[in-house]
């Protein structure tokens, strides 16, 4: 045995009883993984030692437990600022994994030898410009793959001009299996390890530290690692590390220069887990070891026995069927005997992901990428999400959102899903509360998205997806609270102290409302009370509004008292019906247009409010007036005057004939044409129904259709844009019927008779009452109602 002094470990050679051997890996690869398992069940070392941080050695017994399913990832943060976080992932075709795995299920000693997390995390650098460091889920710096791709470089020597085939024809591609062949010796299963360890030690003379010069910290760790280990054990310690470290850790240095390599580290308390990780985030450019393409294709490699392109063209095969495309028996041998047949012409020992993802597409999906996009999203990459057990550690919020999903029934998934709730049951209620107070805390498990089949309150959609990094966010949030419940709370009570903003405290209201967060409402109303009281600019308080009344609006469907919202909503809409007149006055067209979409918000506001319990005695006559004022005043900006116009006819607030003057006005001749076109966005534009009404009235469609013939050639390209921009948004039924009504003109006077039917241009005389009452039978069976007894059942 060599000085404790030095390390003096040796690449495996001809001696392959004599250890310690450094056996060189890639991250997530099955090749790797197999011939690691081949070694140490040859070799059996007496310790395994294993790239990843000392911190984690106590988890490490974890990896046995049957309710460990990988892919998983060893998860360490900042205790003072669990956004600082790391993660080191394992697939079950890692190297670190079997080798891990082997050592358990032999008894034999498994440590952790890299850097620390406590200096890796530390010496972690900020995102630019950001203050806070690098996305969750991205290794630190001093521990990312070297700027030199040794793959590529070697990939190149051989002749290939890409790295992944080369790597799959060297390694992936050897025999499954792992243990040493019949008839053959240790040397024989130690042999890949010798040669990957020569060509990396011929790279790194040529490229020194590749341009990662924090490895040299990372291995000076290593060799003492190493050193400590073999005082403990003798020589028969393997290391299982990235093929790169290998002629580091062979080289022989003194401990002392180790040491001072190590001397003035900083350093911060950190906290260490497992945590579930999905293939997808495997198949990610970024962090430890990632950047493999094919998580699943590699999965499959590693799993199968034997006759793996018979058994992954079955599983594709399984896929397309599942998704009613025919694939017979016979497709699955002929796109076999082609991928091996492109392998054989390609010069390949076996056929390979791009043998097989082409015979796939020629033989089973007609040579069309679309179906094959599906084998790529569920088979090559996969969404496999692993399983952590219950004993591992975990922040006790992690803990308590854990038991909250078990008892909601609401299981993380890697793959996207929509999940409906109806908020009418206890635990759908349960679901979306839960929901919203994880959006609250800014772990965004679940989007909202907009319902099918109901625009009701007492609805919710969906969109439901797990990612790994969330529990980083979770790990962040710990420092509200220890549930989710109190966590919310605590997060929302401090956000109503220090927001500046009265619509973000609105927000807030709303949010709380959602959340159910009851113990926070008394502070994020007086919060409110306060914004509200001191802010005087309408257009802070239209954009306020609208939150409350649909705050307002969720107060009978999920028993929440919102008394003391209604009394700030009604004050603020007061304030409003007097401020926004004169606010709509001396507009250019971006402040005209802002200012029309915040009117648009206050009229659904109010129309929320009148719809509620107890609405504001007067609402609906002072916002009618507002209305009126802002369609009859001239200083007003033309999209205004034509949307408070069209919002008192669709309300039934204004007379038709009062609309077809307004418009008359809008578009006299003295009117400026730009002026006249953005009464016309106004009044009929966006997805306010413009395209129908005008197919319906036809005084309406023929002042528009004169104003537009009369606009002189040298002004109609400057109101065109506009113009396009109103008629682009109808439906093109709508806009080809408009066409038709158009080139037919105006319907002969005496067309227009109580007796004459439908007018030749395609307008109706009025309502015909006989012709709607032949509907509304029906009309009622559609909607389960009873039918109305006739004059011949009475």
């Amino acid at each position: 045995m060599t000085s404790p002094a030095t390390t003096g470990a040796a690449v495996p050679g001809s001696r392959a009883d004599v250890g310690p051997w450094l056996l060189g890996v890639r991250h997530h690869g099955p090749g790797s993984a197999r011939a690691v398992l081949a070694a140490l069940a040859a070799a059996r070392p007496a310790a395994v030692l294993v790239e990843g941080p000392p911190e984690g050695d106590a988890l490490l017994p974890l990896a046995a437990d049957p309710r460990m399913r990988p892919p998983v990832a060893l998860l360490a943060h900042a205790v003072d600022d669990p956004g600082r976080a790391s993660f080191w992932p394992m697939a079950a075709f890692s190297p670190e994994w079997v080798a891990i795995r082997w050592a358990l299920d032999h008894d034999v000693p498994v440590r952790f030898v890299d850097l620390p997390a406590a200096h890796s995390l530390a010496l972690k650098e900020p995102a630019p410009g950001t203050g806070r460091e690098g996305a969750p889920g991205e290794r630190a710096a001093d521990e990312v793959t070297p700027v030199v791709d040794p793959i590529r470089v070697l990939a190149e020597t051989a002749g290939y001009d890409d790295p992944e085939r080369w790597w799959e024809d060297v390694v992936e591609h050897r025999s499954p299996g792992g243990e040493t062949p019949v008839g053959g010796t240790p040397g024989d299963a130690l042999a890949p390890f010798v040669a990957l360890a020569e060509a990396m030690s011929a790279l790194r003379e040529a490229y020194g530290d590749g341009g990662q010069p924090r490895d040299a910290v990372r291995e000076a760790y290593m060799r003492i690692q190493l050193r400590t280990a073999r005082k403990e054990f003798g020589d028969g310690v393997a290391v299982v590390c990235g093929a790169w470290h290998v002629p580091a850790l062979a080289a022989r240095t003194t401990l002392a220069a180790d040491r001072a390599l190590l001397r003035g580290l900083p350093k911060v308390k950190t906290d260490l887990t497992w945590v579930p990780w999905t293939h997808r985030r495997l198949a990610r450019h970024s962090g430890y070891g990632a950047g493999i393409d094919s998580p699943g294709w590699y999965g499959h490699l590693f799993d199968a026995a034997d006759r793996p392109i018979e058994r992954w063209m079955t599983k594709v095969a399984g896929l397309l069927r599942a998704e009613d495309r025919f694939v017979s028996t016979a497709h699955v041998i002929e796109a076999v005997r082609l991928a091996e047949t492109l392998a054989a012409l390609r010069g390949r020992p076996l056929a390979g992901l791009g043998e097989t993802t082409d015979a796939v597409r020629a033989v089973m999906c007609d040579g069309s990428d679309v179906p094959l996009a599906l084998v790529r999203d569920r088979l090559i990459v996969g969404e496999t999400l692993g399983e952590v057990p219950d004993t591992a550690p975990a922040v006790p919020l992690q803990r308590d959102l854990t038991r909250s999903q078990r008892t909601l029934r609401l299981k993380p998934e890697a793959s996207e899903r929509e999940l409906d709730l109806d908020l009418r049951k206890e635990t759908d209620a349960a679901r979306s509360r839960l929901l919203h107070r994880l959006r609250l805390l800014g772990i965004g498990w679940g989007d909202p998205v907009a319902g099918r089949g109901s625009t009701g309150t007492f609805r919710e959609s969906w969109r439901l997806s797990w990612e790994p990094e969330l529990h980083v966010r979770v790990a962040e949030a710990g420092v509200w609270g220890t549930t989710v419940l109190t966590a919310a709370t605590a997060k929302a009570e401090s956000g109503a102290v220090a927001a500046t903003a009265l619509a973000d405290v609105t927000a807030l209201a709303e949010h709380c409302l959602l959340a159910g967060l009851h113990d926070a409402l008394p502070v994020v109303m007086k919060a409110l009370a306060d914004r509200a009281a001191l802010d005087a600019d309408v257009g802070h308080l239209a954009d306020a509004l609208p939150a409350l009344a649909r705050s307002l609006r969720y107060g009978d469907v999920r028993a929440t008292d919102t008394a003391a919202l209604a009394e700030v909503a009604a004050g603020l809409a007061e304030r409003i019906c007097v401020g926004l007149p004169p606010a709509c006055t001396g507009l250019d067209a971006d402040g005209a247009e802002a200012l029309r979409r915040q009117v648009e918000a206050v009229h659904g506001a109010i129309g929320l409010l009148l719809a509620g319990p107890a609405p504001a005695e007067g609402l609906r006559e002072r916002w009618d007036a507002v209305l009126h004022k802002l369609a009859a005043r001239d200083a007003v900006a033309g999209v205004i005057r034509g949307r408070a116009t069209r919002l008192l006819l669709d309300e039934g607030r204004l007379a038709e004939d009062e609309a077809a003057r307004l418009m008359g006005l809008a578009l006299s001749p003295g009117t400026p044409p730009a002026d006249a076109a953005a009464w016309i966005e106004g009044f009929a534009g966006g997805a306010s129904g413009g395209g129908l009404l005008l197919v319906h009235d036809e005084r309406l469609l023929g002042l528009l259709d004169a104003w537009l013939t009369g606009v002189p050639a040298g002004l109609f390209t400057d109101v065109l844009p506009l113009l396009r921009r109103t008629f682009s948004a109808y439906e093109p039924g709508v806009r080809r019927t408009l066409g038709e009504l158009v080139r037919r003109g105006p319907a002969p006077e005496d067309a227009r008779g109580a007796d004459a039917g439908r007018a030749p241009g395609g307008f109706g005389p009025g309502l015909d009452e006989a012709r709607a009452d032949a509907v509304e039978p029906v009309l009622r069976l559609l909607l389960g109602r009873t039918p109305e007894p006739t004059d011949a059942t009475v």
